[in-house]
């Protein structure tokens, strides 16, 4: 049978539940503006009822708080980190994109490409109308020299975004791991706090505030489950395992996170490639962590497709056969993708893969005659690889449907060659003001020493060696003039040899060479002057293709969000109408408190109980 004072214990049970609702509340409004915190709720349950001797059975002993919950609807927050990966990754596409775009630029007020050739081939035709005039000669020298500081800037600028990129790399995969270890250490923070029975919310907060900035650098899985009890598995302890999974590899179990680490390449895999670019390992098992992946999203792909992108266009072939040779075995491609010495990307060293195991190589050779290659790996190998590879891929580097950094030193270095080449063979037509035959005009100048390549060993048929003085060689970023011609401007050729024997100079060789600016096909079909447009086209495509991407999903993520809002955020009117609520329950029950007060006087002091 319930006490006398029953009535005080259920008022006070509503004085004590209404009182840790209002500090909820409280605490809700103190942190409308907190980023992550997510909106607490009191929960209210009815009591356990007593039973008595009377009629009516089983009578209520008021309202008890068993805990205080978030209010967190795990169906967006999964939602919101999918959708927060795509912004990451269109994010830091756009902002790259327009990093390129800014050395494409070719308007009226800078004294872009269009400029730069207009005045070469200007002052070449002034030189036709004066050919022996060492100021003509001198002048057009130097416009020339301007057109090759263009693609050896240009090829600098994108550079320095490949290694800005290759930093960025660098960082994201720090904060990675401070965030791995971030969330290891509250999973363990939560695990102690809630096996006592009450909820870790702040911590939990703190938790998806970081898994909030992880998917925007990487996509996210996150799975979370109770740990029952070993002895009476329908019992749950109170615990939970917290895993949190990136490219389908656990980043954190629970206590526990693996980390990456960035590790500089040996050897490059693209020809115009900065030293030391970094490949990503997983730290526990040295296994590579790819950011390629068609399913993959986030900030880090597309800093990877930026830095790597080859639009697709990686060297790739079927092994023909595999030879002994003096160093190594020599591996024969057939069928390859690349066919031309123009548009060659592969380095003088690196790395191919076959069948999916990678092999060095020190130096290839093209014959254009059987479309072959050959390249000199670093060891031999065995009888049974030798007999079982033929008739497998072979490719250097991997597709990455991305206009990077690597197709745009492609494209440069394509058009570079191509020029050259068509430049030189008039140029070495011809005899210069002494009579001497002509020489290259445009050479590869090596970065380290120098030296300079005039490209004595070219074969027209387009057959190569690597280590050979060929178009190869020559790339936007060692693109120059002879030194020799620089210095003497009248080793420049201007006449044919027929000139000197008669005497009658026609400038025949000038005027063909005037023909490179626009009547001769030079770059994708099209003359010199359209090379720069063909790059601006590239590049408007997929800047406005990340742009539009990027808006696009900042509106989804922001719908996502007002949605997650709607469940988790606070909301300032709905806390007040709260206050209020709980306010005037507070009172009743204080009310109630009175009424019992003044009852049990009269029962105790004017009945003499």
């Amino acid at each position: 049978m319930p006490s006398t004072f029953f009535g005080l214990t259920i008022a006070g049970s509503a004085l004590n539940s209404f009182h840790v609702a209002t500090n909820t509340v409280a605490n809700n409004v103190s942190n409308v503006n907190t980023k992550g915190y997510c909106r607490q709720e009191a929960v209210h349950v009815a009591a356990d009822p007593m039973r008595t001797n009377h009629r009516y059975g089983m009578v209520g002993t008021g309202v008890s708080t068993p805990e205080i919950i978030q209010k967190r609807d795990f169906y967006y927050d999964v939602k919101y980190w999918d959708i927060n990966a795509k912004v990451g990754r269109y994010d830091a596409e756009f902002y790259y994109m327009e990093q390129i775009e800014d050395y494409l630029i070719d308007e009226e007020g800078a004294k872009g490409f269009a400029t730069i050739l207009d005045e070469m081939f200007a002052s070449l035709e002034t030189l036709r109308g004066t050919p022996e005039s060492p100021d003509s000669r001198k002048t057009f020298i130097g416009k020339c020299q301007n057109f090759t500081s263009f693609f050896t800037s240009m090829n600098a600028g994108l550079t320095q975004i490949q290694n800005d990129l290759n930093e960025e790399i660098a960082a994201q995969v720090e904060d990675i791991n401070g965030i791995a270890q971030k969330i290891a250490l509250l999973n363990k923070q939560i695990n102690i706090i809630e096996l006592q029975g009450t909820n870790a919310n702040e911590l939990r907060d703190q938790r998806a505030l970081l898994i909030d900035q992880l998917s925007e650098r990487v996509s996210v899985e996150v799975e979370e489950t109770k740990v029952p009890n070993s002895v009476h598995p329908d019992i749950y302890t109170g615990a939970t395992n917290y895993q949190v999974k990136i490219n389908g590899h656990t980043l954190v179990d629970n206590f526990e996170y693996n980390t990456l680490k960035y590790v500089p390449r040996d050897k490059k895999i693209n020809q115009s490639d900065s030293e030391g670019l970094y490949d990503l390992y997983w730290s526990d098992t040295d296994m590579p962590f790819s950011a390629a992946g068609s399913n993959f999203q986030g900030r880090l792909k597309a800093l990877f497709a930026i830095r790597d992108g080859n639009n697709g266009e990686a060297f790739q072939g079927k092994v023909l056969s595999l030879e002994p040779g003096g160093r190594g075995d020599v591996v024969t491609i057939s069928n390859p993708n690349i066919t031309d010495v123009n548009s060659m990307t592969m380095p003088a060293e690196g790395v191919i893969t076959i069948h999916n195991t990678e092999y060095y190589y020190t130096g290839f050779s093209y014959d254009a005659e059987k479309q072959t290659y050959k390249f000199q790996l670093n060891k031999p190998l065995s009888t049974e690889l030798r007999e079982t590879l033929p008739g497998k891929t072979a490719m250097i580097g991997d597709d990455i449907d991305t206009m990077g950094i690597p197709y745009y030193q492609a494209q440069l270095n394509m058009f570079v060659r191509e020029f050259a080449r068509q430049f030189n063979d008039l140029h070495q037509s011809g005899v210069d003001t002494y009579g001497n035959a002509g020489t290259s005009y445009f050479v590869a100048k090596s970065q380290a020493d120098g030296t300079e390549y005039g490209f004595g060993d070219y074969q027209a048929n387009g057959s190569m060696d690597v280590y050979q003085d060929n178009y190869y060689q020559l790339t936007a970023a060692n693109f120059s003039i002879a030194g020799a011609i620089v210095k003497d401007p009248n080793k420049m050729v201007t006449m044919e040899k027929t000139d000197l024997e008669d005497g009658v100079a026609t400038q025949e060789i000038v005027t063909k060479m005037l023909t490179l600016k626009s009547e001769v096909t030079m770059f994708r079909g099209g003359g010199a002057d359209s090379f720069l447009k063909c790059l601006i086209d590239d590049n408007s495509v997929d800047t406005e293709k990340a742009k539009l991407f990027l808006k696009n999903y900042q509106n989804i993520r922001e719908t996502v969000e007002t949605k997650r809002m709607s469940i988790s955020g606070v909301d300032e009117d709905e806390e007040a109408l709260d206050m209020m609520k709980f306010q005037n329950a507070y009172n009743l029950a204080s009310k109630i408190i009175q009424t019992l007060t003044e009852m049990y006087d009269r029962l105790i002091l004017e009945t003499g109980v």
